[in-house]
């Protein structure tokens, strides 16, 4: 791993904050350890969550930590306990929730509250820790366990990963406390862009995580961990000590199981069946596959993703026709257009696929965009699919939903998810919308299991056109129906008002199939759980996709179930004063690099890699020079994408999140990307770069202080890509070159930041963007 040297005159340390400035006799780390207790009953788990944090400061402490939960799981209840006393926790509106907080804080009482920021990232806020003083909050949650071919998956995340950060920066302070600002493609990437722990970092939190099974009288072959070693007791399996909060925690158990019908008693009820043994002759299809190339995807991943794809490519014939779309900062294609699944074809996509490897931004919306371009409206008699291998790291998945939702809705949509820490979440709701699969891959040893699964999904589901008959449903209750895919059974969710047997009809191979399930009641209070937190992320995903007159039921849905959602919050505020005021000091968490991850060139990942951030008062503004990592073509420009760095040439990736707070909550904050494929061609000008430069420019002007050495070494790596692109831009790859030593011992980082603006000044001043009253 190559590390930037620093000059240490511009790393003075800050009297309150900085590495090492923070060492106390009791640590230096507000959180102290996190306990994850899961019981598995079925298909259906039950998880308390307790995290502890102490203050080690001579003053009272505030403790921001930005940690991932299971998409589908239901948070239902929240507690603190401090001092011998134990608060729970109310779910409130998120506005009223803060205010509440605010309060509590303002009057010295200890308060915390937790806030749900994308479908698999939350953020807790503990204030008023007394000097010493150990803080425990514990979060209970119920999730689904997904169960195919075989086996169910209890998968819970234990780190935030960095997303990508698309967009200009916003104007005004941030939303959060994170290192990323805002922008217009993700208005609260500071939300969920902690700092990240350098590696090594000798004093991680203390992970203690365990698992009770309970077979509900399933027949329970084998329980395996893949990502980490456990051992097992009876039915308890505990994580063996001295893990990191570095990567997720995949638990696959093995049973059979069989169509049913459970109702709760109170309403509501969850269907599984099984899929029916089909064949027929399989319809032909215009398949898209888009390769991630970015920065993030580096290592084993990429490697990984090759190897997924070029498998894809393999289960075409010649009556399929398809697309290559790599992409990261660009979109490239292997040829143009759709072509026939011939031998030919697809060894040039195999051959286009071999030589990719990671670099730039993830720029997810133009592929996509351009996938749903060259499907069209499809010919009848052929399935329109998009495969989409990623690990999903992105902060726009609002946009990305409101752009695309509609056009997917009306495709099979299969996406890969490759990472140790991936972004199910996101991955998921794609496959959702388009009636697809998403499938996991967490590891190199998992990837021919899941490959094989992929090849039978990727092709028609057994069952289409999916209704049911019998219950009493309450009308727009009922979790999406979807299809059923081979060795996948249907999972459905609902409520109903009378009657205890259900009938699922639908086709298979184009002939009408049903099946008559009875009901069974069963005392599982998590059912009613379970379905409130699927029906919320329905309409959560369809208030991003641009309706958002559903934000008062999707409140008031959250509200009467009692289920965390992105518009509510749990708050908890002790009635008793323990300070007087506010916290004097604000802590930020960091987080753990992700295990399998390889930083890109310059040392981006790590840019933010201080142990903690603190701060006296209101959290500062993020810097500028942790703006958006990549400089992508300024929106509206409607300029054609560049091509990329050359091979080994890694741009930074940043992290971040799509969803704004209240006030800001994704309304009007996609600005305009230009429509239909960008497609690289031959013969750039310095014209078609002039967006890129201007964005970088902007950056470098609006930067005050000193200027940050990382980020000049980052924006080196930026601009010689750019160079590369035109072909060899002489003054341009020298500025490159220049910025690439700004890590340097005795660099003048002011003379190289003065170089750089009189160099992209020259460069841009004739672009419409530099004329807009820029100063000379």
């Amino acid at each position: 791993m190559k590390i930037t040297s620093l000059d240490p005159a511009h790393c003075l340390p800050l009297p309150d904050a900085g590495m090492g400035a923070l060492e106390t006799e009791r640590g230096n780390l507000p959180l102290e350890s996190v306990d994850v207790s899961a019981h598995l009953s079925g298909l259906v788990a039950g998880v308390e969550v307790a995290q502890e944090f102490t203050n080690p400061f001579e003053v009272s402490l505030e403790a921001v930590y930005v940690f991932p939960l299971p998409a589908r799981a239901a948070v239902t209840a929240f507690r603190m306990e401090a001092d011998d006393r134990v608060i729970e926790g109310v779910l409130k509106e998120r506005g009223e929730a803060r205010a509440d907080y605010d309060r509590a804080l303002r009057e010295g009482r200890r308060a915390a509250i937790a806030e749900e920021e994308r479908p698999e990232v939350f953020t807790i806020r503990v204030g008023n820790i007394l000097p010493g003083e150990r803080v425990t909050v514990r979060l209970s949650l119920s999730q689904p366990l997904p169960y195919e071919d075989g086996a169910a998956i209890f998968r819970f995340p234990l780190v935030v990963a960095p997303r990508y950060v698309p967009g200009e920066p916003l104007d005004g302070p941030p939303v959060g406390d994170g290192t990323r600002p805002d922008t217009d493609a993700a208005p609260d990437a500071s939300r969920i862009s902690p700092p990240v722990l350098l590696p090594g970092f000798p004093r991680p939190v203390r992970l203690r995580l365990s698992v009770t099974l309970d077979t509900a009288g399933l027949n329970l072959r084998e329980a395996a961990s893949s990502l980490h070693v456990v051992q097992r007791d009876g039915d308890r399996l505990t994580l063996r000590p001295d893990e990191r909060l570095d990567r997720d925690f995949i638990l696959r158990l093995t049973f059979d199981t069989s169509t049913s019908l459970l109702l709760d008693g109170a309403g509501t009820f969850a269907l599984t069946v099984v899929p029916p043994p089909v064949e027929g002759a399989r319809t032909p299809r215009d398949l898209v596959l888009l390769l991630d190339r970015s920065g993030s995807m580096g290592g084993w991943k990429m490697v990984a993703a090759r190897r997924a794809a070029a498998r894809i490519v393999d289960t075409l014939t010649a009556r399929d026709r398809f697309a290559v779309l790599a992409f990261d900062s660009f979109v490239e294609p292997a040829f143009d257009g759709l072509r026939e699944g011939t031998d030919r074809n697809r060894y040039r996509a195999v051959e286009h696929l071999s030589r990719m490897d990671a670099r730039g931004g993830t720029e997810l919306l133009d592929p996509l965009l351009q996938a749903v371009a060259l499907l069209g409206g499809g010919d009848e008699g052929r399935e329109r699919v998009i495969v989409l291998v990623t690990d999903g790291q992105v902060a726009d998945e609002d946009r990305i939903l409101e752009r695309t939702g509609g056009a997917l809705s009306a495709m099979r949509v299969h996406t890969v998810g490759i990472d140790r820490a991936v972004n199910a979440g996101f991955l998921s709701r794609l496959a959702g919308l388009g009636a697809g699969r998403c499938e996991l891959v967490e590891s190199e040893d998992r990837l021919d299991a899941a490959m094989e699964r992929v090849h039978a999904r990727i092709g028609a589901p057994s069952v289409t056109d999916l209704s049911l008959k019998g219950l009493d449903v309450e009308p727009g209750t009922v979790t999406h129906l979807g299809a059923i895919f081979p060795g996948v059974p249907l999972r459905v969710y609902g409520r109903h008002r009378a009657g205890d047997t259900l009938t699922v009809r639908g086709l298979a191979g184009g002939a009408p199939w049903e099946e008559r399930v009875p009901g069974t009641v069963v005392a599982t209070p998590a059912l009613r759980a379970v379905w409130a937190r699927a029906h919320l992320r329905e309409l959560e995903d369809r208030y991003a996709m641009g309706e958002h007159e559903l934000e008062p039921q999707i409140v008031r849905t959250s509200l009467e179930y009692g289920v965390l959602c992105r518009f509510t919050a749990y708050v908890a505020a002790d009635t008793r004063p323990a300070a007087e005021g506010g916290p004097e000091h604000r802590v930020i968490q960091p987080v753990e690099p992700v295990s399998g991850w390889e930083p890109p060139a310059g040392g981006a990942l790590f840019a933010t890699a201080m142990p903690m951030s603190v701060s006296r008062g209101p959290a500062p503004a993020a810097p500028a020079a942790f703006g958006p990592a990549l400089g992508g073509p300024a929106p509206d420009s409607g300029q054609p994408l560049p091509s990329g760095p050359a091979p080994g040439q890694g741009l930074a990736y940043g992290a971040g999140s799509g969803q704004a707070m209240k006030g800001r909550r994704g309304r009007g904050f996609a600005r305009a990307v230009p429509a239909g494929p960008q497609v690289v061609r031959a013969g750039h000008s310095l014209d078609s770069v002039r967006p890129q430069l201007t964005a970088e420019l902007e950056r470098l002007t609006a930067m005050r202080g000193m200027p940050d050495p990382l980020y000049l070494v980052d924006l080196g790596s930026r601009l010689a890509v750019l160079a590369h692109f035109l072909g060899g831009h002489a003054e341009l790859a020298a500025v490159a070159r220049e910025l690439e030593a700004a890590g340097q011992p005795g660099t003048d980082l002011a003379a190289l930041h003065r170089r750089t603006v009189e160099v992209l000044t020259a460069l841009t001043s004739t672009h419409p963007f530099w004329k807009r009253g820029r100063p000379e």
